[in-house]
């Protein structure tokens, strides 16, 4: 059912929650705003209840000063688990990777689940393997699909009346082409995905390469999900 008010003004979340035109610049994948945003959800033990909300870039990048706020304002109980979910407009790099396994480690009965708008300079080596590692620790990392954005968008935004169902729709062919990008890292491959922007006309065009190692290595099924299976496709 559609909301007729937006948000109730009830809504202990409502002060968290950003403005709609922040989280299409934020989390909109085909733009390459510099800034990261995040959401967040926090969940202890059995109960039911979640606590949600947002933060930005400061002097720190947003998943070090989540880690900074969260050991500050909390006392863990070592028998109490925590699940932690993320919504990110950019992934980790690989300093934050690191600062993350770090946190993790020290809290064991924590689990994490990132999901990103976008691969943060997905070319850098460095970053490439902070994923593997976040990854191979025991995180889950995913790219954000309609149904990621769909739910920030009522959880996160303060969307505008009967517009609880209206967030900005994406390109779905973006996300699958960064879904497609985290596989060749986790898998260690080369690069398939090209991010280029001409700065006169502010315009971001996305490239894909595959080569005969991408084609032997990623499942058959992620490919044809896509449906991109030409050797050197480019689109606009």
């Amino acid at each position: 059912m559609t909301s007729e008010k937006g948000p109730s003004t009830g809504d202990a979340t409502l002060r968290r929650r950003i403005e709609p035109w922040e989280f299409e610049v934020f989390f909109d994948p085909g733009k390459l705003r510099k800034e990261t945003c995040m959401f967040y959800e926090i969940k202890w033990g059995t109960s039911h209840k979640i606590w949600r909300n947002s933060s930005k870039n400061t002097t720190n990048h947003v998943e070090v000063n989540f880690i900074e706020k969260f050991t500050a304002e909390r006392h863990f109980c070592p028998s109490i688990s925590c699940s932690i979910t993320w919504f990110l407009s950019w992934s980790p790099c690989w300093e934050c990777s690191k600062a993350i396994r770090e946190f993790l480690s020290q809290h064991p009965n924590m689990i994490l689940v990132i999901y990103t708008a976008r691969l943060f300079q997905h070319m850098d080596q460095q970053n490439r393997q902070g994923l593997r590692d976040l990854i191979n620790s025991g995180v889950t990392v995913q790219i954000m699909t309609v149904s990621e954005y769909c739910y920030c968008w009522r959880n996160f935004v303060n969307y505008p009346p009967k517009e609880e169902t209206h967030w900005p729709k994406y390109q779905p062919l973006l996300m699958m082409l960064y879904a497609l990008e985290l596989h060749c890292i986790i898998l260690s491959l080369p690069p398939c995905l090209k991010i280029s922007r001409r700065c006169q006309k502010q315009l971001t065009f996305f490239s894909l390469t595959l080569q005969n190692c991408h084609y032997q290595t990623i499942p058959p099924h992620i490919l044809l999900s896509t449906g991109l299976i030409q050797p050197s496709v480019t689109w606009r």
